[in-house]
Parts: C-alpha cells; sequence; structure tokens
C-alpha cells in the first residue's frame, strides 16, 4: 500500500509526575508534527497540552486527539506515521479497539478504561490514513525525546500551546548535540510508497461522535 493523502510525520510522548499515586498528578503531552513541502523540505510544528491531575494513559490518548484535531482543523485528509513510545497506544489502535467495538466498547472481561477518551480518539482518526509505530522510549531517538520534552514541560508548568505552534525542534536539536547528548541521526521524513496504513475502523454512531 502507499499514502493516499498528503503524508505526515508525528512524533508524540506524554508525561505524568506522580502517575496515580496519592495527591495531585499533573501530567503532559507533547507532538513534532513534521510536514513535506513541494520543494522537498520539512517544516515542523509543535503541540502541547496538560491536565493538573491525570495519568500517562490518559495523556498519551490525549496525544493522539489533540494531535489530530489540530491537523484536521481545515478539513485535512491526511496519511499519518504517528510514533510513540505508548505500547498502550500504538496496540490499542491497532488490535484491541476494534474488539472494544464489537463488543459495544467492552472488553472481554469488563468495561474499558478511559472509553470516552478511546471513542474521541477513534472519531479523531476517522477521516484519515494511520500507520501506528512504537520506538523505545528514553533511548535517544531525537524526535520522541523532542515530544517528551514538550510533554514533561507542559507537565511541570500546566500550559498548552492551543493548536499547533511553529516548532523549536532546530533550536532544541542543537542545544542537544552541544551537550553531547544528541548522537543520533534523525528519523528521515517517510516515504509515500512504504506508507502502510492501519485498516479503517467502523464508524461511530452518530451519537458517540457528539460526546
Amino acid at each position: 500500500m502507499s499514502a493516499k493523502f498528503p503524508l505526515v510525520a508525528v512524533y508524540a510522548d506524554e508525561s505524568c509526575l506522580g502517575n496515580g499515586k496519592s495527591g495531585d498528578t499533573p501530567g503532559g503531552l507533547g507532538a513534532l508534527v513534521e510536514f513535506r513541502k513541494g520543494d522537498g523540505s520539512v517544516t515542523r510544528f509543535d503541540l502541547w497540552a496538560s491536565e493538573p491531575d491525570t495519568t500517562n494513559n490518559r495523556m498519551a490518548l490525549r496525544s493522539v486527539i489533540d494531535t489530530f484535531q489540530a491537523m484536521s482543523r481545515k478539513g485535512n485528509r491526511l496519511s499519518v506515521l504517528f510514533t510513540t513510545d505508548s505500547r498502550y497506544i500504538v496496540d490499542g489502535m491497532s488490535s484491541w479497539v476494534r474488539g472494544w467495538m464489537s463488543r459495544g466498547w467492552r472488553r472481554k472481561d469488563g468495561a474499558v478504561e478511559n472509553v470516552e477518551l478511546w471513542q474521541q480518539a477513534v472519531a479523531a482518526i476517522a477521516t484519515h490514513q494511520t500507520q501506528w509505530a512504537w520506538v523505545k522510549g528514553h533511548a535517544g531517538h531525537p524526535q520522541n525525546e523532542y515530544a517528551n520534552y514538550l510533554a514533561t514541560r507542559a507537565a511541570a508548568t500546566q500550559d498548552r500551546s492551543d493548536g499547533l505552534v511553529g516548532s523549536q525542534f532546530e533550536s532544541w536539536w542543537a542545544g542537544e548535540q552541544a551537550k553531547g547528548l544528541g548522537n543520533k541521526p534523525l528519523s528521515p521524513f517517510p516515504v509515500a510508497e512504504q506508507f502502510v496504513p492501519a485498516p479503517a475502523l467502523p464508524a461511530l454512531p452518530v451519537s458517540r461522535l457528539e460526546q
């Protein structure tokens, strides 16, 4: 298969300070979005958001929802290579969700955790092609490390970008290299002919889309 729509690369990560321990557990999400211009150059945008009391799984789902909603604001239909270090997202969107939907949003042995967010995520990706890719976290992958930087900063400061904004990736990357930390190559922009989208999910009922 190949990309049917304009190709976009997304690198997303999430953070939760405490992740479920007693007391407030502030969290954040971060996403680096890469587009290729007609002249072959790559332009980048950042997105981040936060919640005052949350979990890693919630913020991972929010990284999908917020990023796709931001990219869809002008009615764009895109082929998206979505890379994350969250197996919860990659396995969930590639496999688990289809079974949950077939059972009326139920697991075989009970309720689906964060079901409203899963439904929002399914709605957010509905008009796009998406290939889900996993990368090992905290292993020096440049774009993933930057997404982690955005997420942890958002968790600490509790702010948001309110959509896509011009990326600071290049200056951040230069700083990492100056510190001797940026020793791995950037992931190249994906090739349209090698894009392998996940099978489309069933359409959500209108009542679900309005949630």
